[in-house]
């Protein structure tokens, strides 16, 4: 849609063609990239701001995508027709799977990245979708009518006409670096802070609060020693993230891991006073999960060493990683830490570590959409809810760019709950419960994690993207054939009874496993600890050629199938909690029996389902009675 509009110019009334969009996102992180993508997939016209075209989908801190839960979060964006999976692909340098030792509901996948070939490979994606345009801009204001978005403002004065905004700031928002006691406001070294942005919020009535996150040093790959450290190869046979990757393109690297020692810690200890998080100059709230090394040393005096990973930033570059010593020295103390290291000795930093501390919204002040309460068509994501990683903060783009979507063509929201995705899991944490800390993923935090696999993320979610119109169709009939045939399979196995003969009790004996003495099916044999699919198969084969992944997850589903049933009537009970509906106009403060504290959390929260209110911090099961008593009492005085 263009509208015309006259305006002056140097004394001059001048028409001007302003094109109309359906969505704007603000920010072309991890978040931005995945909002603007799924908005302009689903054909409503978008168009993605940032501060710096060179920096779409920087990674500013580690040079790797996945990791533990992380990895189920990016296999679910994959499965819904978001890029972050293709993208890690593309310009992966090592990948390995973590918790390989446990069962497979909690396996997950780690690349490390090129960071370079990331960013450009993603840009290529953005600079070629349709429905897309891509502007160099920073934003300063939003432009609000009657509580809902009418578009935005450039710091030129350019008006953005649109009413739905998708907030992906980053660490942007009052954004500032602190080395030392030095103070350079950025949203990331080098760039501008989001002032204005972060004002505009205010003056809509949003409260921010303040969260620090960081990264380490940058050392010079010439001036490690890196015999000194052990070499962590790539997985032998690397699993691509995408379930549409074919193949790989990029040479795999190592990574090394190395050991702090006492002698790294003494100097700590002596300049912490020197350090911006303990010498007074931050105040927001610390990752508890991802903490720097003035922390470490603080909260575990008991530690003898902490471990240091150095990994390659990109095939064609110089840059070294070096995890695990990220902090907030002045420069010169951080070049006598690194130099402390055995194998450092030498080293040469290219890029001094810094802490960072921005303004971020508490996600209370969120609908399950990711659309803010206070301003309609405003929707958040990414770091700015309170969230770290990139994982996180592309989960949460695609969530809101499917949203922002679906209220511009009138669709229904785009919902996921806590049975159905990790992401569901995220988002009903951080609506329920809110975060005063950076909020990560885990896999403890997913309570159905059993059916939550990385492995079967496209059987769980893929037709939900084609409706939307994110998965093409021939993916669809893909992932449905792959379902027929697992399930074909495991009737085969279920039915198949093998029956006891020499050759199979020897086989059985080389297993380390019971010999059997009657006729026993094929599945109850594969539930033993022992027995991998492929021996099923060895000792009663299939006449079909049957896939690898087929093969796997028909060995999941059998082996693990008590589990899985007892899980299913979990998530039945979970479901039936989640059909309470409670009327919105329901008010707590004259329910009796409720204590002040709950009262005060439900009429912020305001839980759509008595299975949410379930899950806010201080509910009891006397208050959920309550609750349950008044919700017939409101519905019955409706009826009357």
């Amino acid at each position: 849609m263009t509208l015309t509009r006259p305006i002056r110019y140097n004394g001059l009334i001048m028409d001007l063609n302003r094109k109309k969009y359906d969505v704007v996102v603000i920010g072309a992180g991890h978040a931005g990239c995945e909002a603007a993508l799924a908005a302009a997939g689903m054909g409503c016209t978008t168009c993605l701001l940032t501060i710096d075209l060179d920096k779409i989908a920087s990674m500013p801190c580690s040079p790797s995508i996945g990791g533990m839960a992380k990895g189920q979060l990016v296999k679910e964006i994959d499965a819904l027709g978001g890029y972050m999976a293709k993208i890690s692909d593309s310009s992966a340098i090592q990948y390995r799977t973590l918790n390989t030792k446990k069962g497979p509901a909690v396996h997950s996948t780690r690349t490390q990245n090129d960071k370079a070939k990331y960013h450009r490979n993603m840009k290529i994606v953005l600079e070629n979708a349709e429905n897309l345009d891509i502007r160099q801009a920073m934003v300063e204001d939003f432009i609000i009518e009657n509580n809902k978005i009418r578009g935005l403002l450039d710091n030129t004065g350019h008006e953005y006409l649109t009413e739905t905004i998708v907030l992906a700031a980053g660490t942007f928002l009052k954004g500032v670096i602190h080395i030392g006691s030095s103070k350079i406001q950025a949203g990331r070294a080098g760039e501008f802070s989001s002032i204005g942005l972060a004002d505009s919020l205010g003056k809509a009535g949003f409260t921010a609060g303040r969260m620090k996150t960081g990264t380490p040093p940058r050392l010079h790959l010439d001036s490690v020693d890196l015999s000194q450290f052990d070499a962590q190869e790539s997985n032998r046979e690397p699993q691509p993230f995408s379930f549409s990757t074919k193949e790989l393109v990029l040479p795999l690297l190592p990574s090394y891991m190395g050991r702090t020692n006492q002698r790294t810690h003494d100097l700590i200890r002596k300049n912490l006073k020197h350090s911006a998080l303990y010498g007074g100059h931050i105040k927001g709230k610390s990752a508890r999960y991802c903490p720097s090394f003035e922390d470490k040393i603080v909260k575990f005096p008991e530690r003898e060493s902490h471990r240091v990973i150095l990994e390659y930033e990109g095939i064609d570059s110089k840059e070294i990683y070096a995890s695990g010593l990220g902090n907030s020295l002045p420069v010169e103390i951080q070049t006598r830490f690194v130099r402390s290291v055995k194998g450092l000795e030498q080293a040469e930093i290219m890029r001094p570590g810094y802490a960072i501390e921005y303004d971020y919204i508490n996600p209370l002040e969120l609908f399950r959409t990711l659309e803010t309460k206070r301003i309609k068509g405003l929707f958040l994501a990414g770091q700015v809810n309170g969230t770290s990683g990139y994982e996180e903060a592309a989960a949460q783009g695609l969530w809101a760019g499917i949203n922002a979507a679906c209220t511009v063509q009138g669709r229904p929201p785009f919902i996921l709950d806590r049975s159905q995705a990790y992401m569901g899991v995220m988002i009903d944490d951080l609506v329920t419960r809110g975060t005063t800390e950076p909020y990560r993923m885990f896999t403890s935090r997913a309570e159905y994690r059993l059916v939550l696999r990385e492995d079967n993320a496209d059987l769980r979610l893929a037709s939900l993207g084609h409706d939307l119109g994110l998965v093409s169709l021939d993916t669809l009939l893909s992932v449905q054939e792959l379902k027929k045939e697992i399930d074909c399979e495991i009737h085969r196995i279920k039915k198949t009874i093998i029956k006891p003969s020499k050759s199979i009790n020897e086989y059985l004996k080389k297993k380390e496993t019971s010999p059997i003495t009657t006729g026993i099916h094929l599945d109850h044999l594969l539930k033993r600890f022992e027995i991998s699919y492929a021996d099923v198969d060895k000792l009663s084969p299939s006449t079909e050629s049957i896939g690898k992944r087929v093969k796997k997850q028909v060995e999941i589903e059998i082996k693990y199938e008590g589990y899985i049933k007892r899980q299913m009537g979990e998530i039945k009970k979970y479901k039936d909690m989640e059909k309470i509906n409670i009327p919105e106009k329901l008010d707590y403060t004259v329910v009796p029996g409720l204590s002040n504290e709950l009262v005060e959390k439900l009429e912020k929260i305001k839980p759509l389902s008595l299975g949410q209110a379930s899950r806010i911090d201080g509910m009891t099961p006397a208050a959920l009675s309550v609750i349950m008593v008044a919700i017939s009492a409101f519905k019955a005085k409706s009826i009357s």
